[in-house]
This record gives C-alpha cells, structure tokens and sequence, in this order.
C-alpha cells in the first residue's frame, strides 16, 4: 500500500497531462469546421490547419523571449474569438524554423491573414486592438488588404 503511494506520489500530473492531451487532440477537428478557433500550428499540422482550412485563418508567427509578441497575443486571440469568422494559427517561430523561412519572417511579431490557402494581407509589429480588429475583418470577407 505504501508503496502504491509512493509511485502515484512521483508523477502527481501525468494523469492531468495525458487527458489534457487528449482533450487537444479531441478538440483540433474543430480548427478546420468553423472560425473563432485558436490552435498551436506547426510545420507537421500547417499544410492541414491553415493552407487547407476552408476558414480563413490568421498566422500569428511569434516566439516566447519577444516582448512586442507576448502583448499582440491576447489582442489578436480577443478579437478572432469576437468576430468568429476566421481561426488563428499561432506558429512558435524557434521551433518551426523551416516555416519562420518558407513566409520570410525576418522580424517579430508578424501577422499573416490567409484565404484559401493564400496568404492575403500581413503586418509587422505591435498594433491597438481596433487596427487588429480591422485587420480580422479584412481576412474574414473577401475585400483584401
């Protein structure tokens, strides 16, 4: 008994990691089937989530040492979740190299809109929450930017 404690004891969240996994995975089939979704895109999952989606989707490419990024991040999923219309991608770019190099992402942070698998409009940088929201706007109809 006592030694049954002890190994539970030792790995206190690998029961909350495995469900959170699974609840993850559960929910990516989402991502491709309506707008207002927020996932974690990486050069395994881009060509599926994001060129192939038949929703618009927003690329925030990002990394986690970048100030500007930590500040964009909430703007950006706060106003995709509001307007409902199109996804958000959030590709880490120091661990999708091969992705930051494919878009030519040579500053941080960089938003790229994408329709139909074509990237549509883009910004560099920090922005207020109305120019974002303007910006959502534009991916989600046809009008581009």
């Amino acid at each position: 008994m006592l030694g049954a404690l002890a190994i539970r004891s030792q790995r206190p969240f690998a029961a909350a990691a495995t469900v959170g996994r699974a609840m993850r995975f559960s929910q990516r089939r989402l991502y491709t089937s309506k707008g207002g979704q927020v996932l974690e895109a990486t050069e395994a999952n881009f060509e599926k989530d994001v060129l192939e989606s038949p929703v618009p989707t927003v690329v925030d490419f990002y990394a986690d040492w970048c100030g500007p990024c930590k500040m964009l991040g909430p703007i950006i999923e706060k106003a995709v979740k509001k307007d409902g219309r199109v996804n958000l991608a959030k590709v880490n770019v120091d661990e999708n190299l091969t992705l930051a190099s494919d878009y030519k992402i040579t500053s941080l942070p960089t938003v790229v809109g994408f329709r139909n698998g074509e990237p549509v409009a883009a910004f560099v940088g920090m922005r207020p929450p109305a120019a974002v929201e303007e910006f959502i706007q534009s991916i989600a109809t046809d009008t581009e930017k």
